[in-house]
């Protein structure tokens, strides 16, 4: 039986799958760049100058002493962090151990990675987080610069015991949440645990996460006989090797049951089928020596969990920390496992990361994880860097081969391979993993379909980078080249950040370059105000009247919003059946008669019905107006969307009400570009000129108003005016808004006698008076009578919307953008949904509400990218500052400074304003910042209260300041509490 039968046969139940991964490592920035260089056979470590020591802050004493090894695998920027996207203060991230603060990055970008956002509803997910000894931790406790309270953060900021908890917290992750510590083996073993996890149920997804940064990154004294290089050369198997060497680094996977991996269509970057956990106990030389039993039992034990024989693995990623006693006994352990489970002589090659980065300590399992995945993923097999010749004290005859060239995968198929990470304490870890299934080529549609692809990042910086390296791999054909797929991923497996940027696009080549031009455009503004704190930015709906309507309307709006078909269908339902026959075709057929469209009684019914289900289907997208606005007819869907009028009732008044507006006689309409005031006076004037009166049917902004008529008169006005002020002509065929429509009040008011009103639920604008009409009122019908035949005041309206909501996104509704011009008049930002009858409908309307997510509203975009599927994409371009403790600076050779306390007693305000610098580290916050999202927590809250009491002698709750939040709120509460003399006297010592 060959090992690909035994595969197709095997039981996947217990399998896991590694949908997600992420790294920093020396030398390389990310997953690709280590893989790359390890191909190569690269040595990514750095040996040090005297000045660069000097700068780190090793003492010239140390660094100048006969064995002191200037060599480390450094991680570059190790203390940068994105504080912001996190919710973190300066100040707090500056305390944070720079291991937790690299694990919550590394986190969040194989969360990414596996299309899994953070913060948002998913699978449950565990977290198993490890991570070397504390040096940060260490120069804090012993720089002297701490009191009580300050020791009690640095230790809640920096031991292991709550690095797991932290990621779980920042990213919304609900599973066990476990800090894993085993010396070496700890993320390994972390693995261990989220697989077994996983297998019973605790969890429906794992993060395994690890970090090992050295404070400062710099080099260590060589003892003899201890296990560090005396050359500064870590060179496992090798003949001439004499020891390992510390390394830098973060690196994380996300794990998923394989079953469900599949079911959700997860791309995979290779499969554990085992793996197992032990210790040595005793029976050892001591408690740091190696043990042979135990190594080899570890292996025994995960290979039999995997449920494969020796004879189908062709890779071992070996511990292999290059040290003159540990690879004889590893070598020994794994040639006796594998041996003895049927593997044959040179059959599996060995592989040893230390080799090019060094040893990552708590992290190095995970590290050597990765490069096996990689292996097996991608077929090629990395020369162990460094290597010579072998050691003679490893075993000839072994299954073990060690490889001093890259080359293709020639082992066993499907690839499999082991992975070893043995702790100083005697705790192993093995795991098995094989390569993962060949997923189908994507599936683009033919023709290409317009596609909307949204970016968001937590500053506008990491915004351009995102774009620009989205563009890039789009560009390159990266697995990433499927616009669908890029699009859903992006919608589907992306977090929504304050700064945002959206596109449209068919090709990757055409979506590369507007991602690159994209970027180009954004600013360092700051993002919509108020976006976190309150929420999303609220959108007012505008409901054009008629003059937009268009043969085929209705199309792109059935291609764009999901659920529109449905509704307009109830739509046309509630109307009469020969109206429901003749509105089909001018709604759906782009080639119906044009002609047939202007006539009043069939151009109502047809805005009616595309408003009502566009504005229904953007409320299924989460879009939810605060306030209404609609011109002429659209108050009539604007009191339905309010719920004052029920659709069936509302739906027969607008059939009442085309009908009898086109009985009336004909008679035209006139924009003109002048004020109310100014309208009325040329209107007086032109009387005699032109045969007779017009009337203003509308007010659309303080500049902008329409005059209507009948046509000869409104045509001799427009002659009158000549080049002294723009006009035109509006697509109606009826005056409306004027006396000429006095023949459809008796029908329309009959129609309006059989209305079912209730409270409205949402503010709408009334066009008779100007004003809002608000929240619980009851519409009378007779104002619908009203307004036919009312001067229409929406300029008065949108100019109250504007103060009530003065940040709101108008978003016009139906087809044209006749309104959008007067809503940014009265100072609104105004988007057209259909903004026109273009080339490409589909792609404007996909811009618009790209337009309108990007702008900060709540658009659900996943159900506008719902047909492709998860795929592999540029993660976050994490930048921040460089953030070290004053505490800690002393080893890390900054100059920084501790906050200046008070020497004098300060006013409130200012005392506020300072504890809120001294706790958070923020500067120049505005009076309306809010504690919290600044990064505040109930614990400073407690600091704030004891250090008010302490300076100022009154006693503020930490209750009171948590309900007071903003600095301006705390600021008056703790002025309150003050007595006025001894206000008095603080200003006058100011």
């Amino acid at each position: 039986m060959t090992a690909t039968h035994r595969t197709m046969t095997r039981d996947r139940s217990l399998d896991i799958a590694v949908t997600g991964m992420s790294g920093r490592f020396p030398g390389a920035p990310d997953i690709s760049s280590l893989w790359a260089s390890v191909l190569g056979g690269e040595v990514l470590t750095t040996r040090f100058g005297t000045e660069e020591l000097e700068a780190a802050g090793v003492p010239h004493h140390l660094s100048a002493t006969p064995g002191y090894v200037p060599v480390h695998g450094a991680l570059a920027d190790p203390y940068r962090f994105e504080h912001e996207l996190f919710g973190i203060s300066p100040r707090e991230a500056e305390l944070m151990d720079p291991q937790h603060r690299l694990m919550l990055e590394a986190a969040w970008a194989a969360l990414e990675d596996a299309g899994c956002v953070p913060n948002a509803p998913g699978p449950t997910t565990g977290v198993y987080a490890s991570a070397s000894s504390s040096g940060y931790l260490r120069a804090m406790l012993t720089s002297g610069t701490l009191d009580h309270a300050g020791v009690e953060q640095a230790l809640r900021a920096n031991e292991p015991d709550y690095m797991a908890t932290r990621i779980a917290y920042r990213l919304g992750l609900t599973g066990p949440a476990l800090s894993v510590l085993t010396a070496c083996s700890s993320s390994l073993v972390a693995v261990h645990l989220a697989v077994q996890s996983l297998l019973q149920g605790e969890c429906d997804q794992a993060v395994v996460v690890a970090a090992a940064v050295g404070h400062p990154q710099a080099g260590y004294l060589h003892v003899p006989g201890g296990i560090l290089s005396a050359h500064g050369a870590c060179r496992p198997f090798d003949a001439e090797a004499d020891g390992t060497l510390g390394g830098s680094g973060v690196a994380a996977v996300v794990l998923r049951r394989y079953e469900d991996a599949l079911k959700d269509g997860a791309p995979l970057h290779g499969v554990i089928l085992g793996s197992a956990v032990n210790n040595d106990g005793a029976a050892k030389a001591g408690y740091h020596a190696p043990s042979a039993e135990g190594q080899e039992a570890v292996i025994r034990a995960a290979m039999s969990a995997a449920d494969v024989p020796g004879d189908s693995v062709g890779y071992l990623e070996a511990h292999a920390t290059g040290t003159r006693i540990g690879d004889p006994i590893e070598w020994s352990a794994a040639t006796a496992a594998y041996r003895g489970i049927g593997a044959g002589p040179g059959q599996i090659t060995v592989g040893a990361v230390k080799a090019n980065i060094g040893h990552l300590d708590a992290a190095s399992g995970l590290v050597s994880l990765v490069k096996a995945l990689l292996v097996l993923k991608e077929g090629k097999v990395p020369p162990v860097a460094g290597f010579h010749s072998r050691n003679p004290l490893l075993d000839d005859g072994s299954p073990l081969t060690v490889p001093t060239a890259a080359r293709d995968w020639d082992g066993p198929e499907p690839r499999r391979a082991g992975v070893s990470s043995f702790g100083i304490g005697g705790t192993n870890a093995h795991v098995v993993l094989e390569q993962p299934p060949t997923r189908p080529a994507p599936q683009e549609p033919t023709p290409p379909a317009d596609r909307l692809l949204v970016l968001s990042a937590a500053n506008p910086r990491a915004l351009r980078d995102s774009a620009r390296r989205l563009a890039a791999a789009l560009t390159r054909g990266e697995e990433c080249a499927s616009v669908v797929d890029t699009a859903h991923t992006l919608a589907a497996g992306r977090a929504t950040l304050p700064h945002r940027l959206a596109v449209t696009g068919r090709e990757p080549t055409e979506v590369a370059r507007r991602l690159t031009e994209a970027a180009d455009r954004v600013t360092d503004k700051a993002a919509p105000s108020g976006r976190r704190a309150s929420g999303p930015v609220p959108v007012v709906f505008l409901l054009p009247g008629q003059g937009s309507q268009y043969p085929g309307m209705a199309r792109p709006f059935a291609q764009v919003l999901p659920g529109f078909a449905d509704v307009l269908e109830e739509c046309l339902q509630a109307f009469g059946p020969d109206l429901e026959r003749r509105l089909r075709p001018a709604l759906h057929d782009p080639d119906h008669p044009a002609a047939g469209t202007t006539r009043t009684e069939l151009a109502q019914p047809m805005l009616f019905s595309v408003e009502y289900a566009a504005a229904q289907a953007l409320r299924e997208l989460g879009v939810e107006p605060v306030a209404l606005a609609g011109h002429s007819l659209g108050e009539i869907t604007a009191a339905c969307l309010a719920g004052s009028l029920d659709l069936p009732s509302a739906a027969a008044f607008v059939e009442a009400r085309g009908r009898a507006m086109q009985s009336c006689p004909p008679g035209a309409m006139l924009a003109v570009a002048v004020s109310e005031r100014q309208a009325e006076a040329l209107l007086a004037q032109a009387a005699p000129h032109i045969g007779g009166k017009l009337e203003i049917a509308a007010v659309n902004t303080p500049d902008s108003c329409v005059v209507a008529g009948p046509t000869a008169r409104v045509e001799a006005f427009r002659t009158w005016l000549a080049e002294r002020v723009p006009t035109r002509r509006l697509h109606t065929s009826h005056a409306f808004h004027t006396s000429l429509l006095a023949p459809a009040l008796d029908e329309v008011s009959r129609a309006a006698g059989d209305l079912h009103t209730g409270p409205a639920r949402i503010p709408y604008v009334s066009n008779v008076t100007g004003q809002l009409i608000a929240a619980g009122s009851r519409i009378d019908p007779a104002s619908l009578v009203a307004q036919m035949r009312s001067r229409v005041l929406f300029g008065p309206g949108l100019d109250e919307l504007a103060e009530r909501f003065p940040q709101a996104i108008a978003l016009e509704v139906g087809p044209g953008r006749a309104l959008s011009p007067a809503a940014e008049a009265a100072g609104l930002t105004a988007i057209p949904l259909s903004p026109g009858r273009g080339r490409l409908p589909v792609e404007e309307m996909l811009g618009a509400l790209g337009d309108l997510w990007a702008a900060g509203a709540a658009v659900d975009v996943t159900p506008l990218c719902a047909s492709g599927r998860i795929t592999r994409l540029p993660s976050y371009p994490f930048h921040g500052p460089a953030l070290i403790a004053p505490e800690a600076s002393a080893t890390a050779g900054t100059t920084a400074a501790a906050p200046a306390q008070p020497s004098a007693p300060l006013a409130p305000h200012l005392l506020v304003a300072s504890l809120w610098q001294e706790y958070l580290g923020h500067t120049d916050l505005p009076p309306d910042a809010d504690f919290f999202d600044q990064g505040g927590d109930s614990l400073l809250i407690t600091r704030l209260a004891r250090r008010i009491a302490q300076d100022l002698g009154v006693q503020a709750s930490p209750r009171d300041l948590m309900a007071a939040r903003t600095l301006a709120g705390q600021i008056e509460l703790v002025t309150d509490l003050v007595p006025t003399a001894d206000l008095v006297g603080q200003e006058v010592s100011q």
